[in-house]
């Protein structure tokens, strides 16, 4: 497989602490990459060693195909946003970004439209002037996706790039780091499963230094068979019987139904597929079904499927 970033067999320690043993797995190119793992799982030592802030005791790691050793080669294209990134609180936002550019090499013309328009990628271009201490956790966490920005970089890592952000925070950054997705390769760390599920298009997952899966979201999802299934009324016993005669469907479960000014409404079901089938058929025909008896499917999504196999391959599931 083509690969943007490689990871070869990396170990890491400090003093007794193993922190990595023998990680080995690909980054495909143009793919949002989620490393996902416990606290002290490795992922912040995995990151600083792709970014070459740390020495491995073994293996290698290559960024679009240069070993990492040689980072000066990646001046420009290999970009990172830690999660503690911190600017001068009373210096103003252009002015900053803008001595980054004369950093590397730009003129201060160059290095001005550059910011500009980096700024107005994340919706800060407003508040330029404005200096960092008057800004938003929000705007910080923004403005630190910018600097990662700058230059254009091919590869940009992502450490906890919504951590402590609201809601409506944390969704504009998703939505910034998709339309990066469209000139860089990305790589984010996040404890948020359901971010990383909707985000991402590969995963890695760590678990006390070890690689425990590495592989596709959607070949996560395609193996766990359970879907959240919501009706605009409850189903007779009789209707129950006939869907669950359909080929590949497993099992139908009430979950709660939902009564307003005294009378029933919507009704959610827990719905399991065998794996043996065409998942993509058998959803098809439930649903045809469903409205050849009268009923209207309000939401069909599969069930949150990336944290129970998260759950399950770092052994949390026993603990929780």
């Amino acid at each position: 497989m083509v690969h943007t970033i490689r990871i070869n067999g990396i170990s890491k320690s400090f003093g007794r602490i193993q922190a990595l043993d023998s990680v080995t797995f690909d980054v495909p190119p143009r793919s949002i990459f989620g490393l996902l793992g416990p606290n002290g799982a490795g992922k912040t030592t995995l990151f600083s060693l792709v970014a070459n802030f740390l020495k491995a005791n073994a293996g290698s790691v290559e960024v679009l195909g240069i070993d990492t050793r040689r980072i000066s080669q990646l001046r420009g294209r290999l970009s990172i946003f830690p999660q503690d990134a911190a600017f001068q609180r009373n210096v103003p936002i252009l002015n900053q970004l803008v001595f980054f550019r004369l950093l590397g090499g730009r003129t201060r013309q160059e290095a001005t439209k550059e910011v500009m328009q980096t700024l107005e990628l994340v919706g800060l271009e407003s508040v330029a002037k404005r200096r960092v201490g008057t800004l938003s956790h929000g705007m910080i966490k923004r403005l630190g996706i910018a600097q990662a920005f700058l230059g254009h970089p091919e590869v940009i890592l992502l450490d906890e790039p919504t951590a402590g952000l609201d809601p409506a925070s944390a969704h504009q950054t998703r939505d910034l780091i998709k339309k990066l997705q469209e000139c860089a390769t990305i790589m984010v760390s996040s404890h948020n499963l359901t971010e990383i599920q909707e985000l991402c298009d590969y995963v890695a997952i760590l678990d006390l230094g070890k690689l425990v899966f590495a592989g596709s979201v959607e070949d996560i999802t395609r193996a766990d068979c359970e879907y959240d299934l919501e009706l605009s009324r409850p189903l007779q016993d009789g209707e129950v019987k006939r869907l669950n005669s359909l080929t590949g469907l497993r099992d139908i479960r009430s979950m709660a139904v939902v009564t307003a000014n005294g009378s029933v409404g919507s009704a959610s079901y827990l719905v399991t597929l065998d794996i043996s089938h065409d998942q993509d058929a058998i959803i098809g025909a439930l649903l045809r079904k469903l409205l050849d008896m009268g009923i209207t499917p309000r939401k069909f999504t599969q069930s949150r499927s990336l944290e129970k196999h998260f759950l399950e391959v770092t052994g949390s599931a026993d603990s929780c």
